[in-house]
């Protein structure tokens, strides 16, 4: 039934049973009204109120939950759409254009997410390739024409060059592939911050990834060690690439000190991770803590 026939029927009730009352019993009203009759119509008007607030009630509800859920929708986080299947039909309408408004809005978010990674890697890969090959081969020349300190001054430069160009694109990654470059991330980060990782790498895991899947990985495992250093103040981290059923999982894990659970999607790193998880429908969780805190990307 209609909306609006849906609020006129449960108006009408209450008017009807009104009429009935008047015309089914004996009451009657006097002027000036006396006390008892004014009880029985502040009664019988208290319970009309109600009746058609609970009527009401069921009508509307619907409204007020899919007002609710679209309050609660997170771009960077898809999950189930609204369920309205009893209400009436123009609820389920305006449910029906949600649904149609959030796919839209899904595939424009990923489809522009794509674009602007696929540019940044290819900017990363441009920017590293000149460090490599222009600077580091520039410093490499300085370093033979000099000796003693300003040598070691100028093969620490170098150093620092050739590490800024491996994290902006890991020569692992392309040449080794997923395992490698997670091993030589994790040893990078280890032996520059002190951070102890303990490391598990799952062949099978990797061997079902594809290239853009791969990166991402490589990229919120960057992201996530990053952080750990800058931000968490542990002493161990753990890393581990597994196969769970059809599912593939990243997960880092530190003994930090946390944060509270209201930052978990907030911040650039953050929100950088959720955005690349989106862009190949993976679900990324972040578990923060007082102890700890756990990034999990799981692809399905």
């Amino acid at each position: 039934m209609p909306l609006l026939w849906r609020v006129f029927a449960g108006n009408a009730a209450v008017l009807l049973l009104a009429t009935l009352v008047l015309v089914l019993t004996p009451a009657t009203v006097s002027f000036p009204v006396a006390l008892e009759e004014l009880l029985v119509l502040s009664v019988g008007l208290a319970v009309m109120l109600a009746v058609d607030v609970a009527l009401l009630r069921r009508v509307l509800t619907p409204l007020g939950a899919l007002a609710e859920f679209v309050r609660t929708v997170d771009p960077l986080a898809p999950g189930p759409r609204p369920r309205v299947a009893s209400a009436a039909p123009e609820v389920r309408d305006v449910a029906a254009a949600v649904d149609e408004m959030l796919e839209r809005l899904e595939a424009e978010r990923r489809e522009s997410a794509r674009r602007a990674l696929a540019a940044q890697e290819g900017e990363r890969a441009r920017i590293a390739r000149e460090l490599h090959d222009e600077v580091g081969q520039a410093l490499t020349g300085v370093m033979l024409m000099v000796d003693g300190g300003a040598r070691d001054a100028v093969r620490a430069a170098l150093e620092d060059v050739r590490a800024i160009a491996r994290r902006l694109r890991p020569e692992a990654l392309d040449d080794l592939g997923l395992l490698a470059a997670l091993a030589s991330l994790t040893t990078a980060i280890q032996q520059s911050s002190g951070v102890r990782i303990a490391r598990t790498l799952d062949r099978d895991a990797a061997a079902t990834l594809d290239p853009d899947e791969e990166l991402v990985v490589y990229r919120i495992a960057q992201e996530a060690l990053t952080n750990v250093v800058r931000h968490a103040g542990a002493e161990h981290a753990t890393l581990a690439l597994r196969r769970t059923g059809p599912a593939v999982i990243l997960e880092i894990a530190d003994d930090g000190r946390g944060f509270a659970p209201e930052r978990a999607t907030g911040g650039a790193g953050l929100r950088g991770m959720r955005e690349r998880a989106l862009l190949i429908g993976a679900r990324l969780e972040i578990v923060p803590g007082r102890a700890g805190t756990t990034v999990r990307l799981v692809i399905e």
